[in-house]
């Protein structure tokens, strides 16, 4: 049974109702934002990360909208099954957990490891998904090799050691130069060690080219322009690949843009649902 709480307030005064919801033997923490027979946009946060990414980017988004945030298996307040974790996995914790709120039609927006399970939930549940938001993805992020390089470092040394490295592929130097990633590292170090190297596990066995090439749904990629783990131009191929998707280029951001410019980050979004007609009424409801 789903347990939830009134969890206060958000920073853009719509409720905000906590849930813990088990979705195919996990427990998944998933917090909702305004009414919820509102048109709904889905956030799935990226590897190391949690609901938090977006803490800054929700008070920005348009009124009329209901927003669900959840933390991926392994990471947050969710729990952490032993890995490794498959793609296949992810994608489906992301379908049951639609299936179980009741949503269809919905906007996902995926970042990052959330990105490629965005991509695959569409590919496999179009009915799910009206439109599309990739951010700082791809459609095969590194070589199974680098991976697995970087899973027994990360296994040897733990997050704390892999931060820094973190830290410069994932920020800006101007970012970082003022100090603006510290509280993001210091929360990475208590990240849970066997959800992060699960779900790099996911992410090193995955490769959506050619799913990703037969979709047909409106889109909108934004990439960071120093991003160190998702490149630009790398970014770029990926919406080339699918008919009609929009590119933006964020000047200013790395890997993480809802944390360096969330303000920003919302107006691409709010521009995309305007553009999509995401809040207008849905026929079928």
């Amino acid at each position: 049974m789903n347990k939830s709480q009134k969890c206060g307030m958000s920073m853009s005064a719509k409720d905000k109702t906590c849930l813990y919801i088990p979705i195919n033997g996990v427990r998944h923490y998933v917090e909702r934002y305004g009414p919820s027979d509102a048109p709904a946009l889905v956030l799935c946060h990226g590897l190391g990360c949690s609901t938090r990414l977006w803490d800054h980017v929700i008070p920005h988004l348009p009124d009329g909208l209901q927003v669900i945030a959840y933390d991926q298996r392994g990471h947050g307040q969710s729990d952490v099954p032993d890995g490794p974790y498959a793609m296949g996995m992810l994608i489906r914790d992301a379908e049951s957990l639609l299936d179980a709120l009741g949503l269809k039609d919905t906007m996902f927006l995926g970042l990052s490891l959330g990105g490629m399970v965005a991509q695959g939930l569409a590919a496999k549940r179009l009915d799910l998904i009206r439109a599309l938001i990739l951010s700082n993805t791809a459609t095969k992020i590194g070589t199974r090799e680098m991976w697995q390089a970087r899973i027994a470092t990360i296994a040897k040394g733990g997050m704390a050691a892999a931060a820094p490295a973190l830290m410069e592929r994932w920020f800006t130097r101007a970012f970082r130069a003022k100090g603006g990633h510290a509280a993001f590292e210091e929360a990475l170090k208590s990240v849970s060690l066997t959800g992060y190297l699960a779900g790099a596990e996911a992410i090193s066995g995955s490769d959506f080219y050619t799913t990703t090439a037969a979709l047909r749904l409106p889109t909108l990629v934004i990439a960071g322009a120093e991003d160190g783990s998702t490149p630009p131009d790398l970014m770029r191929e990926m919406a080339d690949l699918i008919h009609g998707a929009r590119f933006e280029l964020m000047r200013n951001a790395g890997h993480l843009p809802p944390i360096e410019a969330p303000e920003d980050y919302a107006k691409l979004i709010a521009d995309f649902i305007a553009a999509t007609g995401h809040l207008s009424p849905q026929l079928d409801k």
